[in-house]
């Protein structure tokens, strides 16, 4: 293909996925975000402008080869709220109208799980309904990102659509494990990288910002942090911990699940309590709350942002603006740079090679889940999409034999 591959990066964040893109040869030429600290953070890593706009009130985007982005997610985020009222979770109509309006030869949408069974599972269809109208053919799947090389434990739903032509999901790269179901695909691939093998090379961490590279340091434990902290060994976490070393409330949501019938051994604490993370594994998910909940494998103290952003598979050099807080948060929402590499490759080999066009749009595949089965919020989901969408599949990769 002689003319650029250009693409447009909507709701950016930091900027993960425009970093796999132009790494894998795209030219990202405009990148948008209502977020002040992410449009500031994107400035400093990339050369081309970055707006800060609202596109649920503008959507002046000029065209481009591909259309990729993630709209906010903590709508329907398991470590959030998940409020089906949400007026973020509206923003995935938005990214669909404007891909439907400015129809690009491809997009990529990334989203947390949640966004599977968010509001009964309208959220898909609020997706794939337009696209599908206006002539793309979809492939769209829950997935690990540690599949993709990524050190991390981190399943997301991606969207990949071509207009007209039927693209190519990405095949992984990689095998997944250290957690539930992890290992249930792609056993014969090379094991994803551990958390030791991620962060290896970086320097001991100051006492104090802003550390070297950026984000690399850490507030020294004291008190019954230090104690919690010197009590969990690699892999435990707050529920083992003696009772007086945990939060209280934890202890209150634990009480609260005990009276409301909650068997012993599921009483659970809240959702992202500490945990000690495992040298010889992929880490969990890192979230905005990891740099407070996530602690050094072998030291007394929490990650630095810098070692978030390691196991997100940023850059050392990837600059990052704002509070501490704020680069967190941009941290824990970013796309892994990795993860968008590889899906980029798979699509730029797409667009370069010759392609059978199609005159009508399709669901190609919808793959909601890593596992052999189903929650009943997931299986609404997926009978919902079966019956109102309108579907090309293979029954192998469309699991609804039993919808």
């Amino acid at each position: 293909m002689d003319t650029p591959l250009k693409v447009v990066d909507l709701f950016c964040g930091a900027g993960g996925m425009s970093q796999g893109f132009s790494k894998a040869g795209f030219d990202v030429i405009l990148a948008v975000d209502k977020n002040k600290a992410a449009v500031r953070t994107y400035s400093k890593n990339f050369g081309h402008p970055a707006l800060e706009l609202d596109l649920a009130n503008t959507a002046d985007i000029p065209s481009a080869t591909v259309i990729v982005g993630g709209p906010p997610c903590q709508g329907f985020s398991s470590a959030g709220s998940r409020r089906s009222d949400d007026s973020r979770n509206t923003l995935v109509g938005v990214f669909a109208r404007i891909v439907a309006q400015q129809l690009p030869s491809a997009f990529v949408f990334e989203n947390v799980e949640g966004f599977l069974t968010g509001n009964g599972g309208a959220h898909v269809l609020e997706l794939i309904e337009p696209l599908v109208s206006a002539g793309y053919r979809i492939h769209l799947k829950k997935i690990n990102a540690a599949n993709y090389g990524v050190p991390q434990n981190r399943k997301r739903v991606v969207a990949i659509g071509g207009l007209g032509w039927d693209p190519t999901f990405t095949e992984a790269t990689h095998a997944a494990f250290g957690t539930p179901g992890a290992n249930l695909h792609s056993r014969h691939l090379p094991l994803a990288p551990t958390v030791a093998e991620a962060l290896a090379g970086l320097p001991r961490p100051t006492s104090s910002p802003q550390g070297h590279p950026q984000g690399h340091f850490f507030n020294e434990l004291t008190g019954s942090a230090l104690s919690r902290a010197e009590h969990l060994l690699a892999g435990m976490t707050m529920r083992d911990l003696p009772v007086e070393l945990q939060h209280e409330s934890y202890r209150r949501r634990a009480d609260r699940r005990v009276s409301d019938g909650t068997p012993t051994e599921r009483r659970g604490g809240a959702p992202a309590g500490i945990r000690r993370l495992s040298a010889d594994e992929p880490s969990k998910a890192i979230t905005s709350g990891a740099r407070t909940e996530f602690l050094h494998p072998s030291e007394h103290r929490n990650l630095t942002l810098r070692e978030c952003a390691r196991l997100q598979t940023f850059d050392d050099d990837f600059q990052f603006a704002g509070n501490a807080s704020e680069q967190a948060l941009l941290i824990g929402n970013a796309v892994p740079p990795l993860l968008a590499f590889k899906i980029a490759c798979g699509i730029r080999r797409d667009l370069e090679s010759s392609r059978t066009f199609h005159n009508r749009g399709a669901l190609l595949s919808f793959v909601p889940t890593m596992s052999s089965g189903m929650s009943p919020a997931l299986h609404n989901t997926a009978r919902l999409v079966k019956m109102q969408s309108r579907l090309e599949y293979d029954q192998e990769t469309f699991p609804f034999a039993s919808v």
